[in-house]
């Protein structure tokens, strides 16, 4: 076999075309991959986006596609194959940030909604800017005075 692979469009035009002689399901660590001869040519099928050889978890997940794809007959190859033992820890971190992520839309939504809800109260005070601002003018002066009389 050589380092050369197919994809999935390949795949589907020599199906179509009933140049596919024979698929092969062939085990390994972590799961399943296919190979597929065709005329003097027997080549593994390509992941999409890393163009590596691509490796099915579950064989039920692979049968799914090779019907899809219209084959229904291949022989399996399970000698080398052993379930991945390993966790994927990157997996783990992004799917806690996207609960993160998710938990924080859901606390800025609900904040948002009684921002509303208080601007469309009628009995809400609303404080004039030129008011805040002295306010915090005096606050700021009060603080630089403290820190000039601790400096000494």
């Amino acid at each position: 076999m050589t380092a050369e692979t197919i994809d999935h469009s390949t795949l589907s035009r020599l199906v179509e075309a009933g140049a596919v002689e024979a698929a092969h399901v062939v085990g390994k660590t972590g799961g399943w991959s296919v190979v597929i001869r065709y005329g003097e040519a027997e080549r593994p099928l390509a992941a999409q986006r890393s163009r590596q050889v691509r490796v099915f978890k579950r064989i039920d997940t692979l049968v799914s596609y090779l019907r899809d794809v219209g084959i229904s007959q291949f022989d399996v190859d399970a000698a080398d194959y052993a379930p991945a033992t390993a966790s994927r820890p990157d997996r783990a971190a992004a799917l806690r940030r996207t609960h993160e992520a998710a938990e924080y839309d859901k606390w800025f939504r609900e904040q948002v909604e009684e921002a509303i809800r208080e601007a469309d109260d009628p009995n809400t005070v609303w404080i004039p800017h030129e008011v805040v601002e002295e306010e915090m003018a005096r606050q700021r002066a009060e603080l630089l005075a403290r820190l000039k009389g601790e400096a000494k």
